[in-house]
């Protein structure tokens, strides 16, 4: 669960010393002796569940087995062959809600197999070797693919079409590849720079180019895209954030929550970076968790999360929750925000309490309101449609079939912009590969 965060003994500003150890990896590696202790407990079951929770369908009795047996390298292979981000997804995945939550584990003992850290085991140990690409492209075919993203469904899918031989050139708006693995997670979730070093293997392969600091609409258009290659794949998430739409939203000291953890993200000497005094992070899910707790580590005096509904509605997971509590961060729960006070810059935020009626949000008439230096939006992103003429879009998301084609030939999308499942690093590459399988076949491809 990680632990109680270091404050302040003076009431001053945290040192740095203690921001590094707020923010070392919250997930530390198991050492040998823990490997070989959860290895151990797998069943290794015929049919086994944990593998039908993953989104990816890595083959989870095959790799703990293998490392059971003392075959890691072969461990990692077979995590990388169905989920290339596997590194990522060990780290940040909520496991606790998909594969190990199935573990046949949990209805006799207390705990399942810890399969995300014997996941991070396998890859890790294969990254650190340096050694050569665990898989080899096939003979060029001459076909050439432009992945418009360079987030977990733009590499995933660039990286299976570059082993299936295509030549792929992926255009990213960020100056730096990852996407939300790269500026979107908090940093105790992805440290020692770990989504670079990730990106850089997934390159590895060979056959990738990245243009940095090309955007879709701004630099390139789709119809250029659609000339200039064979085929175009679309990774581009969600990247328009969601307004409250309520007075003094655009006063001094409002900001996107995913702007402040990518800032954190961004900055090496954190102790230089303030979090505000009195934090006010609005919104449910794990991104609202994430800027909360790191705004608690950063040295926050107070950080109170505010959501609508209960918190069995937050789309944030109990483990998550969990967490946020032992960091001393304030939930509260059935509260609407109607105004952000303040003259020039945030002062305070007023909420409306709220019930379910017959299923349906309402407020209750109660006011309450809390001081707020800085207040964080976590009230979700969509998608930015301009540029993408031609395509169907229905409720914010871009219509695929069940190859990941969209409505104009040749285009296809995967990732946090489509409907495909829940808005997670391993549905990402899982949409990325699958739309790749589907692209292959558009291309005439021999090499699958």
């Amino acid at each position: 669960m990680g632990e109680h965060p270091r404050v302040s003994r003076t009431g001053g500003a945290l040192s740095s010393d203690d921001i590094a150890a707020n923010f070392a990896d919250l997930h530390p590696p198991l050492n040998a002796e823990q490997v070989s202790v959860q290895a151990s407990r797998c069943l290794f079951c015929f049919e086994a569940p944990c593998v039908a929770a993953c989104p990816t369908s890595i083959d989870i009795p095959k790799f703990i087995r293998q490392i059971a047996t003392g075959n890691v390298n072969g461990a990692a292979r077979t995590i990388l062959s169905a989920n290339i981000m596997g590194g990522t997804c060990a780290r940040a995945c909520p496991t606790e809600i998909l594969c190990e939550q199935k573990c046949v584990l949990n209805t006799g003992e207390d705990e399942p197999v810890q399969i995300g850290h014997l996941q991070r085991h396998a890859v890790d140990r294969l990254m650190a070797k340096n050694g050569p690409h665990p898989f080899a492209r096939a003979p060029a075919t001459g076909k050439t693919v432009a992945i418009v993203g360079a987030g977990p469904a733009g590499l995933a899918c660039a990286h299976e079409l570059a082993r299936r031989g295509h030549d792929i050139t992926v255009f990213e708006a960020r100056e730096k590849p990852g996407g939300l693995n790269e500026y979107g997670l908090a940093a105790y979730k992805m440290a020692g720079g770990f989504a670079a070093r990730e990106v850089d293997f997934i390159l590895g392969i060979g056959g990738i180019r990245i243009a940095c600091g090309q955007a879709l609409g701004r630099d390139v258009t789709l119809a250029q895209l659609r000339d200039g290659y064979d085929a175009v794949f679309l990774g581009i998430g969600l990247t328009r954030p969601r307004r409250l739409g309520i007075p003094g939203e655009d006063l001094a000291g409002v900001e996107d929550a995913l702007d402040f953890i990518a800032r954190i993200r961004e900055t090496d000497d954190l102790s230089t970076l303030d979090p505000g005094e009195d934090v006010v992070v609005i919104g449910g899910g794990n991104t609202a968790i994430d800027a909360a707790v790191q705004a608690r580590r950063l040295g926050a005096r107070s950080v109170t999360l505010a959501y609508r509904r209960g918190p069995a509605q937050m789309s944030a997971t109990k483990w998550e929750q969990d967490l946020a509590a032992i960091n001393g961060v304030t939930m509260v729960h059935w509260a609407m925000p109607v105004r952000l006070g303040g003259t020039d810059a945030v002062a305070d935020v007023q909420f409306e309490r709220t019930r379910l009626e017959d299923g349906k949000l309402v407020g209750t008439g109660a006011h309450f309101t809390l001081p707020a230096s800085r207040v964080y939006k976590a009230v979700g992103q969509q998608l930015v449609d301009e540029g993408l003429e031609g395509l169907a879009i229905e409720n914010g998301k871009i219509v695929t079939d069940r190859n990941g084609q969209t409505a104009l030939p040749g285009v296809f999308a995967g990732g946090d912009c489509i409907a495909s499942g829940e808005d997670l690093t391993v549905q990402a590459v899982a949409d990325g590969k699958a739309a790749a399988e589907g692209m292959d076949a558009f291309l005439g491809g021999q090499n699958g």
